[in-house]
């Protein structure tokens, strides 16, 4: 197998494994173990979709990268996209820190805006990436 044909491989395979997990893990993939506790908006999907689709552009351009950079940016626009599609009261974490009352009037309004930060920051990542490598 060529080395192009497994970086499009591994790029494809790390898109869909974000998809088919985080799509599952927040719910907005039916699934009999996990019940979402806030209704499921277009938003959501967009935001799952194009983190997934970022994520795996991101791999295939950093395995082209003769210095590949970016890999924070990378790991906090995913954490940024998953916020910006997961449900907030039943995200562990952010339960453990604030109150379910308190996630649901001050940080589920700004889920959108998180989602879109995240975005903006995977593209330009991308953009820049893609402007300092020579075989992208």
């Amino acid at each position: 197998m060529s080395p192009t044909r497994t970086r499009r491989l591994r790029s494809v395979g790390v898109a869909v494994g974000v998809f088919l997990l985080f799509g599952t893990v927040t719910g907005l993939l039916s699934n009999p173990v996990y019940v979402r506790m806030v209704p499921r908006t277009p938003a959501d999907y967009l935001f799952l979709v194009a983190t997934s689709a970022f994520a795996g552009a991101f791999v295939y351009q950093r395995s082209l990268a003769e210095k590949p950079v970016g890999d924070r940016f990378a790991a906090g626009s995913v954490v940024g996209g998953f916020l910006a599609f997961g449900c907030p009261i039943c995200n562990a974490v952010l339960l453990a820190l604030f109150s379910s009352s308190a996630l649901m009037t001050y940080f589920d309004p700004l889920r959108p805006l998180l989602g879109a930060v995240s975005v903006v920051l995977f593209a330009g990542l991308l953009y820049y990436q893609r402007r300092n490598c020579k075989s992208c």
